[in-house]
Parts: structure tokens; sequence; C-alpha cells
């Protein structure tokens, strides 16, 4: 209990006004300029661009050091329902407190040559930061508007503790929206610098999502968990009162038997407040080890791995993915964001199909 308070503690004391939805550190607040269409909105001195559909916050691309990763946050749906968590950015009465590395949306990895981007944040004790590595936002290179569409590019490193570059990343957010589907198509491409990048078989990896408590699976194993003050407060016999949430992949599993498996796709659907909500996340043909395995877990992080392989097969496979200095590697996928309806599996497959080509 005393090293959840910790983490806690110093999640709050870092996180809290770095990139908060709803407080402004500066004195103009960002707002939309139009009712229609998808619009981006650079906020330099809050170090995040936010992403308006049809004059409604979607999501924001937050780029502050100390949570050692850029991430995309929160993610609404078009009714305006938030389906990611709160903490440690925005506590939320009823949400978890574990894993406070689990922000909004995110991409990195466990082993990147020894060292663990995955579970980096401000909890981790000082004295052990030199295990873990930094990715670092570096540029804004395009953020456009549109009727259609909003395009985000940005640039970012990834760093080890003593500041060395071993990646360089080069990422294209793709923002769009159909009816109740909003949707973010994620192309990340890697470059080894000056010497051989080694992406060790783990499990924790690589694109990755923590909901909020409505998503979950149902579970009456005990937890920690945010009160109405914004205090921790262990419980051990959970209520599930309005916690839907059930995994369905592509080859017909669901719920915790979606982990370790392969597939195309996944979504997650629940229901909040009485309307069907549901997030999707589907793989691309040309990614690395694909169909990815997945790292899909009922307390609420909904993750695609498609690196760790020797984990998720129990040793029948191995791949341990290397970069020869110079490489490149290019990681695909598209998130769906829904609301109002249920998807079908006819809906999901017509929407990997035309993603995949």
């Amino acid at each position: 209990m005393k090293n959840v308070l910790t983490i806690f503690i110093l999640s709050l004391t870092f996180l809290s006004q770095s990139c908060n939805s709803t407080s402004k550190t500066t004195t103009t607040a960002v707002s939309p300029t139009s009712k229609k269409g998808i619009e981006l909105i650079a906020d330099p001195s809050n170090k995040k661009v936010e992403v308006f559909m049809d004059g409604q916050l979607f999501t924001a691309y937050c780029y502050p050091e100390n949570i050692a990763k850029p991430v995309l946050y929160p993610l609404i749906t078009a009714s305006g329902t938030r389906l990611t968590r709160g903490f440690p950015l925005e506590p939320v009465a009823g949400e978890r407190v574990d894993h406070p590395h689990h922000v909004g949306l995110w991409l990195n990895y466990g082993d990147v040559n020894e060292l663990d981007f995955w579970n980096n944040s401000e909890a981790i004790p000082a004295e052990k930061k030199k295990n873990y590595g930094t990715i670092y936002h570096q540029d804004i290179v395009a953020a456009k508007s549109g009727i259609d569409k909003g395009e985000l590019r940005v640039k970012a490193v990834w760093k080890t503790h003593e500041g060395k570059t071993l990646l360089n990343e080069a990422t294209t957010f793709v923002f769009t929206k159909s009816g109740n589907t909003r949707a973010i198509e994620r192309t990340t491409t890697l470059t080894a610098i000056d010497q051989e990048v080694n992406f060790k078989d783990n499990k924790e990896g690589m694109i990755g999502i923590r909901v909020t408590r409505a998503m979950e699976i149902p579970s009456k194993e005990p937890a920690i968990f945010t009160d109405a003050q914004g205090n921790p407060t262990e419980v051990k016999a959970l209520n599930n009162e309005g916690v839907k949430g059930n995994y369905i992949s592509s080859e017909g599993k669901e719920g915790d038997a979606v982990w370790a498996t392969r597939g195309k796709w996944v979504q997650l659907q629940s229901e909040i407040n009485g309307e069907p909500v549901a997030i999707a996340i589907l793989d691309h043909p040309k990614n690395v080890g694909y169909p990815t395995y997945w790292h899909a877990r009922g307390y609420g992080l909904f993750a695609a791995n498609p690196l760790g392989q020797a984990i998720f097969s129990e040793g029948k496979e191995t791949l341990n993915f290397k970069l020869k200095a110079g490489e490149s590697v290019t990681f695909r996928y598209k998130i769906l964001v829904h609301s109002g309806s249920k998807w079908s599996k006819t809906d999901l497959d017509n929407a990997f199909a035309a993603f995949s080509k």
C-alpha cells in the first residue's frame, strides 16, 4: 500500500499540470474556430496539439518530458464519452491507480538495447532510472486541418538515461471521422542511428491504450482505486456496477482469452450510461510480426505487441527483432473510437480490409 501511495503522489505531483485537458497554464484558452471538420490547434505553452472534430475535443498529442513519451490523451467518442483512464493526469473517482506509465494512447517497448521504455515514469526511483529509456518529442513537422481529415506529423528521439540517441522516430497521425466513429491512423518509422538496436522479445509493448473503469472486464480481484477526493483507496471486494467491457478478436476469441493470441484486429466494447461504446485496434499486413499478438488485459490495458513472440508463444516462437545502424522499420496501426451502436465482425473485417490496402 505504501508503494502505491508513493506512486500516486509522485504521479500527481509531476503529471497533473502537464497534459490536463481542462486546466490551462496559459492565460488564453485554446478553442476551435469552426464547428465543422477536423481542426488541429497547437498549444506550445502546454506542450500539446489538440484535435477537434466538429468543434468538440477528440484527443490531444501531448509531449511533456515528464511522462517519458508523447501520448494521445484523452480519447473521446462523438457523443462526448471519455474512454481513456484519467489517472495519473486527471484522476477520476472509481478508477484504478496502478501502472502510472499507462497514459492515454502511446507506442514504445519494454526492451530496447536492454532499456525499458515501456515502464518508465516519474514513479521510477532516481537510482533505477539508468535502466530505463525515454522518448523525447523533437518537432511538430506539420499540423493540417481539413473538412474530411486532419494530419499531424511529428519527430521524436528514443534516448538512454545518459542522453545517447538510439532511434529517430518519425510519426504521422491521420484523424478522420465517419458517423459515430472517430479514427486515428498512426504510422511510425523508427531508424537506428549509429549502432545496432535490439528489440528483445518482451511482454511489454507496443502500441497501448489504458481505458476507463467502465471499459474493463468485470473482476472480483482486490485492487486500489481513486476515491471522490482523489485519494487512493484499497478495495478488497470490487463493485462491478457499470463495468461491462469485453474483448473480441478477429479470430473469435473473447474476454481474457484474447491475451497472448494472434489476430488482425481486436475490439474492446462496453456500455456507458446506457450507450454502446467501443475501441478497436487494427494491425497492418506490412507490420513486423503480423498478425500481432495481443497484450490485452482485463484491468484496462489494451495493447498490440508484435515483438514479444517468445513470451506470448511460451517459447515456441522467437523474433528478437533487430535494426542495424542506419536501418528503419515502420509500424502502422488504425485505432477506431465508436459510440451509439455495437460493431459486428463484418464491420471490423471491412474496416481492416480498407486499412490494409
